[in-house]
């Protein structure tokens, strides 16, 4: 498979016939890992229809008991999960709404399901209209219906529902300075939930008494189902006051707009209602499923190094933390495994996956994937046959065009020799104009999937 539309580039930057090597191993592991979570390919796994009987792990639906099959959703990954499901339960579906990244609709064939594009990370107008209409189908769902939710990564901001008194461009303007502010997506997706409709356990509260089959692919670290796409058909461990706290954390509660301010004023007193939690009878009808996340990814880099003879092993599912700080840490391993050969022996190939977060002070383009490849490039200078990547298997990299950014030990040498000033691209949060100067950005436009980020360090 050949996802990188820029590889053969990347590795040629290689200076030294290892480097090369050492770089084609590591894009084409990435390539491996970002395949085995395609959500054709998982939903194929995990879908099994033999007559009118639909098993999901383990567990069977027998769908001649609902009198109508509806198929919503949203994420980077739903158009393909979509397609998937009306592949396998064709003219048994009654219907759909499923809200898309935007610009992606072509890629998709579905008949029964209406693929709604909306924008993201910033939630967008078409976007509020899709969510309308999700909630409107899941609201006229009876007891004898089924609906199958499909839900990826992304869905937060393409499931945008303001609940009353509160604006789309007030939410817009909160979410943008929310993604500036190092809050963790956890944090984010927790004032998202107190300021939605839909989100939080509310379509499934909508839905009742419908049964629900959730299928989700996850783009959190750990996977915690309410806050994977802010979870909007599952119970909701956090609150009005987690919201607010979280506000006042990243100094935003006195720079929110007041009707924003109002509603979860509103919530804490009671008079705006609480997501549902654990426990409510409204969810005995809801059966949620992940079919695929970062470990899965991860496992198959982890295969496919060790095929090509590498010494590989997977750090952690759970990185978190400030991006650059994180390619500090990766290029300390770098420089452990260079030296004294440990964790594993060389040839070895360190793996690790997770979500770290930027807070932006810059003016700059870039991501958090590329930030940790450019500060790691710092701390392995002058080391010999070590390659550090990071990449967001969702193929989108912040406010860039790049998935992430790949370096080796000749990287800063290399940029130095074009005239630039490294640290001054890593202050300006710019790692973006970095990558693309040097032709180091890894370019793969929206894969489709997303199951967080994909991090490795390979030292020959």
């Amino acid at each position: 498979m050949v996802l990188i539309r820029n590889k053969n580039q990347l590795i040629e930057n290689g200076q030294t016939k290892q480097d090369k090597t050492l770089r084609e191993a590591v894009l084409s592991c990435i390539e491996a890992g970002i395949a085995s979570v395609d959500p054709k390919s998982i939903l194929e796994r995990s879908l099994v229809l033999e007559g009118d009987l639909l098993s999901i792990k383990n567990k069977t639906f027998n769908l001649r008991s609902f009198n109508n099959i509806f198929v919503l959703g949203a994420g980077k990954a739903s158009g393909a999960m979509a397609e998937s499901v009306e592949r396998v339960l064709s003219d048994r579906i009654t219907c759909g709404i499923v809200n898309i990244l935007q610009g992606t609709r072509s890629r998709y064939h579905t008949e029964k399901i209406d693929l709604v594009e909306a924008s993201h990370p910033i939630p967008g107008e078409s976007g509020v209209e899709g969510s309308q209409r999700i909630i409107d189908i899941a609201s006229q769902a009876g007891e004898k219906d089924l609906i199958i939710f499909v839900l990826s990564g992304g869905g937060s901001a393409l499931l945008p529902l303001p609940p009353p008194g509160v604006s789309l461009s007030e939410k817009q303007a909160l979410t943008n300075a929310l993604l500036k502010s190092g809050a963790t997506i956890n944090e984010i997706n927790t004032v998202r939930k107190h300021l939605s409709s839909i989100k939080g356990g509310q379509l499934a509260r909508a839905a009742y008494p419908a049964t629900v089959i959730g299928l989700t692919i996850s783009d959190v670290v750990g996977d915690p189902l309410d806050m994977i796409a802010s979870g909007p058909a599952v119970p909701d461990s956090t609150t009005f006051q987690d919201a607010k706290n979280i506000l006042v954390k990243y100094d935003l509660w006195e720079e929110v707009p007041e009707s924003i301010g109002a509603y979860i004023e509103k919530g804490l007193k009671g008079l705006a209602k609480e997501n549902p939690k654990p426990g409510d009878e409204i969810f005995q009808k809801v059966s949620t499923f992940i079919i695929g996340n970062n470990r899965i990814a991860l496992e198959v880099i982890k295969n496919e190094a060790t095929l090509r003879g590498f010494n590989a092993i997977i750090l952690s599912t759970y990185v978190e933390g400030e991006a650059r700080h994180v390619g500090t840490v990766l290029a300390s391993i770098a420089k452990e495994e260079s030296h004294f050969s440990e964790p594993v022996k060389r040839p070895a190939f360190l793996i690790a996956g997770g979500e770290t977060t930027v807070k932006v002070v810059g003016s700059g383009r870039g991501g958090r994937n590329q930030e940790i490849a450019l500060s790691a490039a710092f701390g392995i200078q002058g080391l010999k046959e070590v390659v550090v990547a990071s990449i967001g298997t969702d193929g989108v990299d912040g406010n860039s065009e790049a998935a992430g950014g790949i370096i080796d030990s000749n990287s800063l040498d290399r940029a130095l020799g074009c005239g630039l000033e490294p640290r001054g691209f890593l202050v300006n949060n710019d790692s973006a104009s970095f990558f693309k100067a040097i032709s180091d950005s890894i370019l793969t436009g929206p894969t489709g999937t997303n199951v967080n980020d994909v991090m490795i360090v390979a030292v020959s």
